[in-house]
């Protein structure tokens, strides 16, 4: 069902419920004026007959079966009218008047069955008189249906008139969504620029935006993934040469030669290897991949579990120093992210560090969360070049990494709350990473 025929068929239910009431409440109102206007019409002619009868020659005292047309006696059409005494004797009755007598002890308004037919009666004393006015039922509910009919038909047209104003007004209202909708129907299926839609109104500018705003973050997606593409397959492009190179070489020497070119040859398959596996650890982190495990450590396991994956295992050039007020709270996040992040953070420092020297790894608690200091020795990295270090596959003139460890720990901070920041000074670069922990129960 389409969003404008369920409105419709919504609003327009609304619209014949409170329609409906209205017209019962103001023809049930007008039927009972109706009545109302019939009772006093009643009341007006036997009042009017009373008046002629005091101008008139006084009846005879025996005027049983004494008639009167209706025009001597001035009632309308469709009403009878009798005067009899106090005693009961019919002393003239009107030509409309039944064969049977109306009843007229009892003064004021009266229903009864007359000729087996219902009458609505209305009878007046005057001196000794008495003047009874009265019309049938049957024609006071032709007349009052007769009414009804002609007020209900404008109520009615005027209800259809409505609801087709309401068809038509939400089809106008729903119009900028029809444009949108026709907008997006020619767009290539490549295409990601915003949408351009004016006029638009308020409500829609919204929705408007988040498409908008969903084609940038699409654009931007597509953007990187053919970046990383790209400078993947130019990473990857380099050992892949320099392993086939050596092994040519290889195969045309012998000796030292050949077993050097051997040895460079598995250098470059190990460099291959780890930034085939830095570049599906960043996939992965970028991605919608999960990585709870259930396990989970504090700040301090995930520190030694770090130490001992960089460098392949060269532990003793890293020192660790761990704060005495350090939580034994688990981090705030996956384990396996942690320790990837302080090892590709340890990896980078102890590339940079010379080898007699010794890469510092402090950890202290800041509030609710854990900083891990990571300090090295080496060179510094100028402030302009601060910018580029998280970024994929760039490197300083002196690196020999594949680039990709820091824009690693950038997606983990990104993914988890974390916080990262660089540090540069003359005598080596400090990053910190803070990291979440979670609240040890009370």
């Amino acid at each position: 069902m389409s969003l404008r025929l369920r409105l419709s068929l919504t609003l327009g239910a609304a619209f014949a419920l409170i329609w409906a009431l209205a017209a019962a409440w103001m023809l049930s109102d007008l039927r009972n004026q109706m009545m109302f206007s019939l009772d006093q019409r009643l009341v007006a002619s036997a009042r009017m007959v009373a008046g002629l009868l005091e101008q008139m020659p006084p009846l005879p005292s025996k005027g049983e079966g004494t008639h009167f047309s209706a025009e001597q006696l001035s009632i309308p059409g469709g009403m009878a009218c009798q005067v009899s005494s106090l005693r009961g004797e019919i002393l003239a009755r009107s030509h409309g008047t039944p064969e049977q007598p109306l009843e007229a002890e009892k003064m004021g308004f009266r229903d009864q069955m007359i000729d087996g037919a219902p009458w609505r009666s209305f009878t007046l004393a005057r001196g000794d008189l008495r003047i009874t006015t009265a019309d049938r039922q049957i024609e006071r509910e032709a007349l009052n249906l007769s009414v009804l009919l002609a007020a209900s038909v404008p109520v009615g047209v005027a209800l259809l008139g409505c609801l087709c104003l309401l068809w038509l007004g939400i089809g106008q209202g729903l119009a900028p969504l029809n444009r949108m909708r026709d907008a997006l129907m020619r767009r290539n299926a490549d295409s990601l620029e915003p949408l351009q839609i004016h006029p638009l109104p308020s409500e829609l500018r919204p929705l408007l935006e988040t498409q908008n705003q969903l084609f940038q973050r699409i654009g931007k997606t597509i953007e990187r993934e053919r970046r990383l593409t790209g400078d993947a397959a130019h990473e990857l492009r380099s050992p892949l040469t320099a392993i086939k190179t050596h092994l040519q070489v290889a195969r045309m020497t012998e000796g030292a030669a050949r077993d050097q070119s051997l040895a460079r040859a598995e250098e470059g398959a190990d460099r291959l290897h780890r930034t085939l596996e830095q570049l599906l650890l960043l996939a992965r982190v970028e991605g919608s991949l999960s990585f709870d495990d259930g396990v989970q450590c504090n700040a301090e396991q995930v520190a030694r579990l770090a130490i001992q994956d960089a460098a392949s295992g060269d532990s003793r050039r890293i020192s660790l120093q761990v704060s005495p007020g350090l939580s034994d709270a688990p981090v705030q996040m996956p384990a396996v992210l942690a320790i990837a992040a302080v090892r590709n953070l340890l990896d980078n420092a102890l590339r940079h560090t010379p080898g007699d020297t010794e890469v510092e790894l402090n950890l202290e608690m800041i509030g609710q969360r854990v900083r891990f200091q990571v300090r090295d020795h080496g060179p510094g990295i100028a402030a302009d070049d601060l910018q580029h270090l998280t970024q994929r596959f760039w490197r300083s003139g002196q690196s020999t990494g594949c680039g990709l460890g820091l824009a690693i720990v950038q997606a983990i901070v990104q993914r988890c709350g974390c916080g990262l920041h660089f540090d540069s000074r003359p005598d080596g670069l400090r990053v910190e990473l803070t990291v979440p922990v979670q609240s040890l129960p009370g």
